[in-house]
């Protein structure tokens, strides 16, 4: 499995990648999800409605705890990464997903995946990192004002130590892209690896289609047990930072 998506077609000359198509596929899910929650919600709720508040009630609890009244406008961006991330996380272990293959000329011998995890792409996480930093110091700057945000990053008191300490913040904030790009590209993209790994070698092994298929469906249960976790602690995870640095930097005793 190569680290970049494979180009399945080309659409007004624009390559459509099989993260992408897994990307289209997820969004339409989502929004199918909130249609159905929007035409179920009852006084008395199911299941399913009682999952959805739950998750919402979560996070709005976690960042009220958190950033206070600022909650108001911070959980919603805190709710949608997660909801987003975890569902594309999750869409990876779906039956189909890297095993339905589309073969096109110059392809290799097994072809491409004409589906693979959206989040196993760095652009859509690198995507991701990038909009959830930048709407942090867009809040920054709207609710704690221009000269504070500066002053965040830029002190004239016993220069050169705060101006050096300073610049070291500011390249903290681009290191935080890429800790964010890459702790969640580089756990679902080696999690891939690792069902790939086991079903090429169940596969090399010398038994007939029939035993080699169910081997490798009961070998892939443990792992998929172990990529649901860690589905869901990614999507936890970059929700929870994002909370985070937006409360501190739209506190303006901070």
């Amino acid at each position: 499995m190569t680290i970049a998506p494979n180009v399945l077609t080309t659409v007004f000359g624009i390559p459509v990648t099989n993260t992408v198509l897994m990307t289209v596929v997820t969004d339409i899910i989502i929004i199918a999800v909130i249609f159905a929650f929007r035409f179920s919600v009852s006084l008395y709720p199911g299941k399913f409605q009682n999952i959805c508040e739950m998750v919402v009630e979560y996070f709005y609890k976690n960042t009220k705890d958190v950033a206070g009244a600022r909650a108001e406008y911070i959980y919603p961006w805190v709710t949608t990464f997660f909801i987003l991330i975890f569902i594309s996380n999750f869409m990876g272990l779906v039956p189909g997903v890297e095993t339905i293959r589309f073969h096109a000329a110059g392809s290799e011998q097994e072809g491409y995946a004409f589906l693979r995890t959206a989040t196993s792409d760095l652009n859509l996480t690198l995507a991701l990192a990038v909009i959830s930093l930048s709407v942090t110091h867009i809040y920054s700057i709207k609710y704690t004002g221009v000269k504070s945000y500066i002053g965040r990053f830029i002190s004239f008191q016993m220069l050169p130590i705060f101006l050096f300490v300073g610049i070291l913040e500011f390249v903290g904030e681009f290191t935080k892209i890429l800790s964010f790009s890459f702790r969640l590209f580089g756990n679902i993209w080696a999690g891939e690896v690792v069902f790939g790994t086991v079903t090429s070698i169940i596969g090399s092994l010398p038994m007939p289609s029939f035993f080699i298929i169910l081997a490798q469906a009961l070998a892939k249960v443990p792992f998929m047990l172990l990529e649901t976790l860690v589905s869901l602690i990614q999507a936890i995870v970059f929700a929870m930072l994002t909370m985070v640095f937006m409360s501190m930097m739209t506190d303006k005793q901070h």
